[in-house]
């Protein structure tokens, strides 16, 4: 079992790559422990209340809440990311813990294999 982290730092809309991170977590996660962090733009996969099919891109966000049926229990949020977007007093849609810049780095430091979407 090797220790995975997939960083999700492009916005949610307007390219796959949200949705390319998601499955590659749902599909790792059945042989490797799996750490999800979103950091920059990725952090806008947690907002609620999107409406995507207004510019004619389909609604993957709610699957996110796959990641805990899956036991991806490790999601975290940059801190700098969300002060940067002014989203430090928001309802997030999944389970997260935030995490600031140093302890990112460490939880980086401890992985076998880092994926970037």
């Amino acid at each position: 079992m090797k220790n995975v982290a997939i960083i999700i730092s492009s916005p949610p809309h307007g390219n796959a790559k949200g949705r390319e991170a998601l499955d590659a977590a749902l599909a790792l996660s059945a042989i490797n422990h799996i750490s999800v962090i979103f950091i920059n733009s990725g952090i806008f996969h947690l907002l609620t209340n999107q409406s995507p099919e207004q510019i004619l891109m389909r609604d993957y966000i709610a699957t996110f809440n796959m990641l805990e049926l899956y036991d991806i229990e490790d999601v975290y949020v940059d801190q700098s990311s969300l002060k940067a977007e002014h989203l430090t007093d928001i309802t997030l849609n999944i389970p997260t813990q935030i995490i600031d810049r140093s302890t990112l780095n460490q939880l980086l430091a401890k992985q076998d294999m880092i994926l970037r979407f």
